[in-house]
């Protein structure tokens, strides 16, 4: 038998069953990565670094962009009266600047976009992912997305004179007016759809197929294996793309201003027309109130609670994911 010859306080080197190199401790030799410099990776470094710094410099200048104008506003209307006010007037002769109708609004069609989106969304990802045939995704994934490229101002004209005017008025005889907040938000759910579906089927896709064949070994048949073992292994992934979807309902501006109404006031049900945020910057953007007035102040200060709120929705999703995330 040959004596170990290894040094004192050294690893010795073995051969992983994979091939590769290891040492004793199952780590990677340094002689490995300890070669020559590569001025490629360098440049490499260098974009993603100026990538990650445009980013956050552009998210920087756009909060600067709103916070400045923003802050003329709040010297004269107080935020208690911004934040909580019920009547949303600001070019009337005695105008009024609480914001409560425009969140009303777009709450409405939020939620009425999720209630669409998250069911079919996350429905064709179990389908994608657990039941369609490789050569069958291949066909139906770029078929769902191409909803994703259809542009929102087709979506808009789309709820205003089908669902609203032929759908809800002629075939359903609803009692509602040429704008409602729940045609906006049946057909900005339509939009999301995709969204929610690619993000969701990527993510089940990448659930281990160990766990599927430990599931389909206990007795569970594919459903219950959908539904109790990949869904639950890529809720993360999954909580990421309905946080996404809730992002683009939030900001989505044509569908709405098109199709949810221009009449600023309280919705209090899916039949009535609201005026959503982006709506009323999309509306009051146009040029008819002079730069730097109070007017033209206002479409600032609703840009920064929206982006407050759009803000607040994504710091809650990192910390839900980082919860549910599962590593394999």
């Amino acid at each position: 038998m040959l004596a170990d010859t290894t040094a004192p306080g050294t690893e010795a080197s073995t051969t992983a069953s994979t091939g590769g190199p290891t040492t004793s401790s199952g780590r990677p030799p340094r002689s490995l990565f300890a070669g020559r410099p590569r001025p490629g990776e360098a440049v490499i470094r260098l974009v993603l670094r100026l990538a990650a710094g445009v980013a956050i410099v552009t998210t920087i200048g756009i909060l600067i962009a709103l916070l400045i104008p923003a802050i003329g506003f709040f010297r004269e209307v107080p935020v208690v009266d911004f934040l909580f006010g019920d009547r949303w007037a600001p070019r009337f002769a005695d105008a009024s600047f609480g914001v409560i109708p425009l969140v009303t609004a777009t709450a409405w069609t939020t939620a009425i976009a999720l209630l669409v989106a998250v069911p079919l969304g996350l429905g064709a990802a179990i389908l994608l992912s657990e039941y369609a045939r490789p050569g069958l995704r291949k066909v139906l994934k770029p078929i769902l997305e191409v909803l994703a490229g259809v542009p929102t101002v087709v979506y808009g004209f789309f709820a205003l004179q089908f669902i609203q005017a032929t759908v809800f008025r002629e075939w359903l005889q609803l009692d509602t007016g040429a704008f409602s907040v729940l045609a906006a938000g049946l057909v900005m759910g339509i939009m999301i759809i995709p969204t929610i579906a690619s993000i969701s089927e990527d993510a089940m896709s990448a659930v281990p197929m160990s766990l599927r064949q430990g599931s389909a070994a206990l007795g569970a048949n594919r459903m219950q294996t959908s539904l109790r073992v990949v869904f639950p292994a890529a809720l993360s992934g999954v909580m990421a793309a309905v946080v996404l979807g809730i992002s683009r309902a939030v900001g989505e501006t044509m569908i709405v201003a098109i199709a949810a109404g221009n009449q600023a006031r309280i919705v209090t049900g899916p039949l009535e027309q609201g005026q959503t945020m982006t709506g009323f910057i999309a509306s009051a953007a146009l040029g008819d109130s002079r730069v730097g007035s109070l007017e033209y102040d206002t479409l600032y200060a609703v840009g920064l609670l929206l982006f407050a709120i759009t803000l607040l929705v994504n710091f809650i999703s990192i910390r839900l994911v980082r919860r549910f995330r599962q590593a394999y």
